[in-house]
């Protein structure tokens, strides 16, 4: 029996040694991935400098920051958006359920880039809508509004019948139903699910470029216009977009980790 239990003991240097294997798959799967961009380059015969972003350095500040503003904002219109839409589409009123199941369908069915012109040159000039910034930030919070919408929708449809019926079981009412047990447990669901939505927020923000939002995208598409440096500046713009997004990746598969439990 002793000698069984010493076999399951957990050795404290197990844990360091995963960490290290891990860090170091990742510092070779790395490092392959810059020796085939580098071979690339050489077939090319291209040599990328990148000091001339310097110069543009404020510029590109204030684009960085008009993307995370961007992106801020729509994050949580998007999510109002997408809770009322969800709520909408399995409500018992008819014409309000199709209403959110053609605005899903609708905006899901078709690709941003046609939803960007349609929205600010018709709609966004019907309306008055003037301002680029609140312009896009309302294209983008309509647009990613419809996939948040169908990760609540999937959550709520994800809640057992045998839940409810034991709530009610055990006296509770609609409401403490709802506070103590529906919205827990979807929250807990779709969690992961909305943060991976949210990285997808910052990258579609770059094509709000296309109705002339200076945010990042559009920044260098300018410096680029001017210095003819492609490769430099769009590679730069990648490693801009990755800041934002890698953090974002991480925490959902935190998230992943943290909720992941057997139903």
């Amino acid at each position: 029996m002793d000698g069984d239990k010493n076999n399951t003991v957990t050795k404290p240097n197990d844990g360091k040694n995963e960490t290290f294997k891990a860090i170091g798959s990742i510092l070779i799967a790395l490092g392959v991935f810059v020796l085939f961009f580098y071979i690339s380059l050489q077939r090319l015969g291209l040599e990328l400098d990148f000091a001339f972003l310097y110069q543009f350095r404020y510029r590109l500040f204030y684009g960085f920051r008009m993307t995370v503003a961007i992106s801020i904002f729509s994050l949580v219109l998007s999510l109002f958006i997408g809770v009322v839409s969800a709520v909408g589409n399995e409500s018992k009123l008819l014409p309000l359920s199709y209403l959110a199941k053609m605005y899903v369908q609708f905006i899901r069915g078709t690709p941003m880039i046609m939803q960007v012109y349609l929205f600010f040159y018709i709609v966004g000039t019907a309306w008055g809508i003037t301002n680029r910034f609140w312009a896009g930030v309302l294209i983008l919070s309509i647009f990613e509004g419809a996939y948040i919408s169908e990760i609540i929708r999937g959550g709520i449809h994800s809640i057992e019948k045998i839940q409810l019926e034991a709530a009610k079981a055990v006296g509770l009412s609609n409401k403490q139903t709802l506070g103590l047990v529906v919205i827990p447990q979807i929250v807990k669901r779709i969690l992961p699910a909305l943060a991976g939505q949210f990285a997808s927020i910052i990258k579609d923000s770059s094509l709000l470029s296309l109705i002339s939002v200076i945010e990042a995208t559009q920044t260098i598409r300018e410096i680029s216009a001017t210095n003819f440096a492609i490769f430099e500046s769009y590679i730069f713009l990648g490693f801009m977009y990755l800041a934002l997004t890698f953090p974002l990746s991480m925490f959902t598969r935190y998230l992943e980790r943290r909720f992941s439990y057997e139903n």
